[in-house]
């Protein structure tokens, strides 16, 4: 009775493990476990005994043990036969790494050899477990359900990493699912199929084909999975659905002594730049496990990039892989591209360690190399990964990481970076790596050479930057002269990566020294302060203040969600004063009074660029020069930016209102509207109106300038009073009175004409007078002039009309007709004179000589009237 309790127990323990190793060392292991004795160099040890209960036999706990190693452990299993045997376990513990311990060929002599045999043994039964522990692949922890007879056996397995359910009818088994999570975060492997056992289960049968089906995580589609054999040949091939060429091919051979696969192909076109390339594997010794085989091989990578085409070898072994030491050289030799890039490998290694955790350990001399282009700016010189005794394992990376980059852009100049770092245990969110990182380069466009440097970590979930410092000796552009900008961390940027609680945030500072510019100009040492507070690097938002001395605060807020860059700036209202250090000293110019404040939204994003609305508003603003002030400034700035271009005037046009500009004469009541796009064109045009000053006692008005222009713009002349002029001018060598209209068409982008048509003309009665002093002179030294000239030494003009053009070249051409009447002692005399005068106004503006200029005019030009014209009659009738 005893032995045949034994053998029951046996029988059910070799049942639960064939089961669970299935996918394990089946041809060597098989046999041996299948016995109905247990087999040699294994036992059982019962801590209690068996005990009766319900018309159940429990047993508290059981072990079974591989040499000194507990291969197995049974919790709270119960034996009971209502209709059918029923096993139920509470907790099964295996320890893998034991079955190195279990004798090889030692199987019971009675122990049956083919499948049918083992299944015509079965009886009729359902085995539970509720827990099933599997060392060291705690992962693959679960719950399992066995449902056993002579004709269908079935299988349920439910665990986080590992789920299987399967049906064996006669030598078809039938696998219904099959799910894998072999690696935390990607998605799982599944199979699916029928596969035909061979009869005995110590070989392979003669000739055979499986087909099968897998899930990939890169295929939505499940490929299909072929092994076919005969005799000692057979091929496996992986096929994605639709495919002319395979993934994988594997021809393979074998014998008692050596399992080779020779000619090996595969392709793998998931990875954005296709991969392909040849595999060869031997292993010598197959049969006896793990612990005596040696394993060798060798595969290749090709690569094809800009550059063209790379190879890379990893040759492997011969070694060995082990359940518990695995001892196994490795070597990666050669190169790759990848678009512009192209690595070089030279990664000698070794895999210890268990196979179910095993080890790569990077020997002396690994060095990974790349060069290339990175985008079409950006030159890679150089790029150096050293490795050595650097370790990689299921735990993560452990050893020193450092980095080395040298690079040009053809435009900015050449850097060169630094990452030197240690890891410990380090996976993505999971251990530790600390790193420094430093470099420096230049920056040609601004004739500046730059520098960083500073400290981090990525401990587990968190990346922290705990030291940052970069910056410039200077920025030089243009005009433009920046010292030694410097951007330092004031609070450590800190990135917490879980899920359930992520957080990003961190604070900035950014130092500048006075900046110049050629003409004079000085802005303060300034300082922009800023901090981001959000998810992660691509859901933040940010707020920040900018200071230059006494200029600003200029307050930002906004936020970026990893595509577009959003944010306000508000400018509160400031005294104008602030701004007197922009303002060059030579150019004599003092702010006096006014207040400045704006507001600015703003956004920028990759194919939208930058854009950007609001409004800027000064409020009596008052400047003064030595020659002129300008009183009473009001100015509104309404605007939007996109696309390069700028729309002034949204809500309303952009207005200029000054109350009063006071130099040689005073203009008051200025007023101007702006609206329109610039640069403008035919569609979008931009549109001056509203021009009005009151100068001179009149008006100066311009109704409308459209560009691009089509018509004229008309500036008007109203009443403007002569004598005011000739206050404001002082010329000493004549004086006048009365008012003047008139109309000069404007033209900004004629080819030819400035002024095109003008005209002047007085409105009323008009008053010359020369000076007495001039008029003796003329007389004294042109006596035919002289007589002329006394005739006009007090003039009434009536009438008079001149026509006015100016070229873009500045020469002003008049064409000029005067009536009036002179007096001179005493006597009246009717004076009509026609004259032409050419004249470059750029010149007369600069030499603002008047005086001098009529005097010449005057003699050269001047005409007696007719000496029969002594009195007022009608008809009396001048000549020139």
């Amino acid at each position: 009775m005893k032995g045949k309790y034994k053998a029951i127990i046996a029988l059910l323990l070799v049942i639960i493990l064939l089961l669970l190793t299935l996918t394990m060392t089946i041809a060597n292991w098989l046999p041996t476990l299948a016995g109905i004795w247990l087999p040699q160099g294994t036992r059982i040890a019962l801590e209690a005994s068996p005990k009766f209960k319900r018309g159940a036999i429990i047993v508290p706990d059981l072990r079974y043990l591989a040499g000194d190693c507990v291969l197995a452990t049974i919790k709270d299993a119960s034996l009971s036969h209502p209709q059918r045997w029923r096993i139920h376990l509470d907790t099964l513990n295996l320890n893998v790494d034991c079955l190195s311990k279990i004798p090889l060929d030692q199987s019971g002599p009675a122990a049956p050899r083919s499948l049918a045999e083992w299944q015509s043994l079965l009886p009729e039964s359902l085995i539970t477990i509720d827990k099933v522990n599997i060392t060291p692949f705690q992962q693959f922890s679960g719950a399992l359900r066995l449902t056993l007879s002579p004709q269908q056996q079935s299988i349920h397995y439910a665990g986080a990493s590992l789920s299987v359910d399967a049906q064996l009818n006669g030598p078809l088994l039938e696998l219904q699912k099959l799910k894998v999570q072999a690696i935390a975060g990607m998605e799982p492997l599944e199979l699916a199929g029928q596969i035909t056992l061979p009869p005995l289960t110590d070989s392979l049968p003669e000739e055979g084909h499986l087909e099968t089906k897998l899930r990939i995580p890169q295929e939505p589609e499940l490929v299909d999975v072929a092994l076919g054999w005969k005799a000692e040949e057979g091929a496996l091939t992986v096929t994605k659905p639709g495919a002319a060429e395979p993934l994988v091919t594997l021809p393979w051979t074998v014998s008692d002594k050596i399992f080779e696969v020779n000619g090996g192909q595969w392709f793998w076109p998931y990875t954005g730049v296709p991969l392909r390339g040849g595999i060869a594997l031997r292993v010598d010794n197959w049969k006896q496990g793990f612990e005596n085989a040696v394993v060798s091989g060798r595969m290749n990578v090709v690569t094809q990039g800009l550059a063209g085409k790379a190879n890379a070898v990893l040759n492997i072994g011969p070694g060995k892989l082990s359940l518990e030491d695995s001892a196994l050289p490795v070597q990666l030799t050669g190169e790759a591209k990848q678009n512009g890039m192209v690595f070089y490998a030279v990664l000698p290694g070794e895999i210890s360690g268990a196979i179910a955790d095993p080890k790569l350990l990077f020997r002396p001399g690994a060095l990974l190399r790349s060069r290339g282009r990175v985008i079409d700016s950006i030159d890679v010189d150089e790029i150096r990964w050293p490795l050595a005794g650097v370790s990689v394992s299921q735990q993560g990376v452990d050893g020193r990481l450092q980095a080395i980059v040298r690079a040009h852009e053809n435009e900015t100049g050449n850097f060169v970076l630094h990452l030197d770092g240690k890891a410990d245990n380090f996976l993505p969110d999971a251990g530790l790596w600390r790193w420094k990182y430093w470099g420096n380069g230049e920056f040609t466009p601004m004739q500046a050479r730059w520098d960083v440097r500073g400290y981090g970590e990525w401990r587990d979930s968190v990346i922290e930057l705990t030291s940052l410092s970069t910056g410039f000796d200077k920025l030089e552009y243009g005009s433009m002269l920046v010292s030694e900008p410097r951007l330092k961390l004031d609070k450590p940027l800190h990135w917490q990566r879980d899920e359930t609680a992520p957080s990003f945030d961190g604070a900035f500072t950014l130092n500048a020294g006075k900046t110049t510019f050629s003409g004079g100009s000085t802005l303060p040492p300034s300082a922009l302060t800023f901090s981001v507070s959000g998810v992660d690097p691509s859901s933040f938002q940010y707020k920040g203040d900018l200071h230059a001395g006494d200029i600003g605060p200029v307050r930002v807020n906004g936020r970026w969600d990893g595509e577009r860059l959003r944010g306000n700036a508000w400018w509160p209202q400031q005294v104008l004063t602030v701004f007197q250090p922009l303002i060059p000293d030579d150019w004599k110019m003092v702010l006096k009074d006014g207040t400045l404040y704006s507001q600015i939204a703003f956004s920028a994003a990759p194919g939208q660029g930058f854009e950007a609305g609001g409004h800027g508003v000064v409020k009596n603003g008052s400047v003064w020069m030595p020659d002129n002030q300008i009183n009473g400034v009001d100015f509104v700035l309404p605007f939007r930016f996109g696309d390069s271009t700028w729309q002034l005037g949204t809500d309303g046009p952009v207005t200029l209102r000054i109350a009063e500009i006071k130099n040689q004469f005073t203009t008051t009541n200025i007023t101007a509207d702006l609206e329109g796009w610039y640069p403008w064109s035919d569609a979008q045009p931009l549109i001056l109106s509203n021009v009005n000053v009151d100068i001179l006692g009149g008006k100066m008005r311009v109704q409308q300038l459209r560009l691009p222009q089509r018509d004229a713009a008309l500036l008007r002349l109203e009443n403007i009073s002569s004598s005011e002029l000739i206050t404001a001018v002082n010329p000493k060598q004549f004086t006048m009175s009365g008012r003047v209209n008139g109309a000069l068409p404007l033209w900004l982008n004629h080819p030819q004409w400035i002024i095109k048509d003008g005209w002047l003309m007085n409105p009323g009665p008009l008053t010359l007078r020369l000076d007495k002093d001039m008029a003796d002179a003329i007389v004294e030294n042109n006596i035919a002039a002289g007589v002329a000239v006394n005739w006009l030494r007090y003039m009434e003009i009536s009438h008079s009309w001149t026509h006015i053009n100016l070229d873009n070249l500045g020469v002003l051409t008049l064409q000029a007709n005067v009536q009036g009447i002179s007096q001179v002692e005493g006597k009246r005399n009717a004076v009509r004179l026609n004259y032409s005068h050419q004249e470059n106004l750029f010149t007369l503006w600069r030499s603002l000589r008047f005086g001098d200029n009529l005097q010449t005019w005057l003699e050269q030009h001047t005409a007696l009237p007719d000496v029969r014209c002594q009195t007022r009659d009608k008809a009396c009738e001048e000549t020139q």
